[in-house]
């Protein structure tokens, strides 16, 4: 597992923007210093060598603790620095491992918070969005796009009905240009939009334990699929939202942003009974949540298959192209922005080009940006088809490499065979599902 985490590759944002001040960052974290303690207290669990013991080895001095970070940033041509996302607290490799064998807590401030109100917002966003809500109560979330009039997807987002109000996240370079877009749609509907971003934090909890821990920090009701609700962690209200983006049993807490470094330190925290009181003293510092970065966050992701708006597709494309179509649009409803063009899509089934996977055949992984060709019947290059979007080695396929593609759609059909570059190299890969891991077959 380790050289496939190690050379993982993925984008932060399409356009981002290095060197940027943090001045000019819409949103920060307001878990800095906890990304620092948790780094700090991993460098105190590196032993100091004893030079007396292995004469001619570096000793004698830890390694102050130091963070990568990552620029997330909105898309050229008027990029601007979201935030900053933790790159890795250390090694990945046991960042990874929390992923798939327990739990994993990600700061994620990347996303942005819109609060909707009102006695008709459920009737208004049903004939604005693209998924069906009307059947939606409190408790019930929804994924859609947010389209606009030539049917282009403006944001992607997650809709949670809480009972007095709606909770949308969406990328939150996309919150106030959507609130804006919203608001001008409203006539005499009793509904209101406000950007939110700057009173929530976001962060998300993957893993098999992720449940268990959640429970063991506080939490008293912890939603299924395609539910959401409001619990208390760590004394602090925080609103639950299923999501498995990792392939994992997965959520995300949206919690005020006084109250993030609370109810973080509530989950790190959270512990059995018994284990407080372990008499073995490693099995007693076992962590049952451990925090990790993007790196990580990133190599999950893409095995598990799920595609992100500004990274993977964009404003520039139609959601037939997104790879999300049938998760995103509900083509039983009525008439909601953009939905001609979109059922027009539908009916003649061609649409320019569609995010697919791609599996390299040899150990040479493609970075986004990089790519691809039409591979000819003889073997050899043909004109170019398309673009990697993401990528890395999967561990949980014995580090083979897999990517994202946006490839035009004469090409996507499965086990069609296409060429691309790939460190330095060109190399043959296969098309296929955009999902690498869990496998079908052993998914319940």
């Amino acid at each position: 597992m380790a050289s496939g985490v190690r050379k993982s590759v993925g984008i932060v944002a399409r356009g981002a923007c290095d060197g940027l001040p943090s001045a000019t960052m819409l949103h920060d974290s307001p878990l800095r210093d906890r990304h620092l303690r948790f780094a700090s207290a991993e460098a105190e669990r590196v032993p100091v060598v004893n030079a007396q013991e292995r004469p001619g080895a570096a000793s004698g001095h830890r390694i102050a603790a130091e963070i990568e970070y990552l620029p997330y940033a909105t898309p050229a041509p008027d990029s601007v620095l979201v935030c900053e996302l933790v790159a890795a607290y250390g090694p990945v490799e046991p960042e990874y491992a929390a992923i798939r064998r327990g739990s994993a807590l990600f700061d994620a401030p990347q996303r942005g918070v819109i609060a909707v109100t009102g006695a008709d917002r459920r009737e208004f966003l049903q004939r604005m969005v693209t998924q069906d809500l009307k059947d939606m109560v409190a408790g019930s979330v929804r994924r859609a796009f947010w389209l606009n009039r030539k049917g282009r997807i403006e944001a992607d987002l997650v809709i949670a009905e809480l009972g007095d109000r709606m909770l949308i996240t969406l990328d939150a370079g996309s919150a106030a240009a959507t609130v804006v877009s919203m608001r001008s749609f409203v006539f005499s509907e009793d509904v209101a939009f406000e950007d939110a971003s700057a009173a929530h934090h976001s962060m998300e909890l993957h893993g098999p334990g992720a449940g268990r821990t959640l429970a063991l920090a506080g939490a008293t009701s912890i939603p299924a699929a395609d539910e959401g609700t409001v619990t208390a962690i760590g004394g602090r209200p925080v609103t639950l939202i299923r999501d498995d983006a990792l392939g994992e049993h997965g959520w995300t807490l949206l919690v005020a942003r006084d109250d993030a470094a609370l109810v973080w330190d509530a989950i790190l925290a959270a512990a059995d009974a018994h284990e407080k009181h372990e008499p073995n003293a490693q099995h007693a510092q076992r962590r049952r949540a451990r925090p990790i970065g993007w790196h990580a966050y990133n190599i999950a992701r893409v095995e598990a298959g799920t595609p992100l708006f500004l990274i993977d597709f964009g404003t520039a494309n139609l959601p037939h192209e997104s790879g999300l179509l049938r998760q995103r649009v509900n083509f039983r409803k009525g008439c909601y922005l953009g939905q001609e063009v979109v059922a027009r899509m539908e009916s003649l089934g061609k649409p320019k080009q569609v995010l697919v996977g791609v599996r390299p055949h040899r150990d040479l992984l493609p970075v986004a940006g990089a790519q691809v060709f039409e591979r000819l019947a003889d073997g050899s290059m043909g004109p170019q088809i398309g673009g990697i979007t993401s990528s890395t080695l999967a561990p949980m396929l014995g580090a083979v490499p897999i990517a994202f593609a946006m490839l035009r759609t004469a090409f996507t059909s499965p086990s069609t065979s296409v060429l691309l570059n790939a460190e330095g190299e060109q190399c043959e890969a296969t098309v296929g599902p955009l999902r690498a891991y869990p496998q079908p077959e052993s998914t319940s």
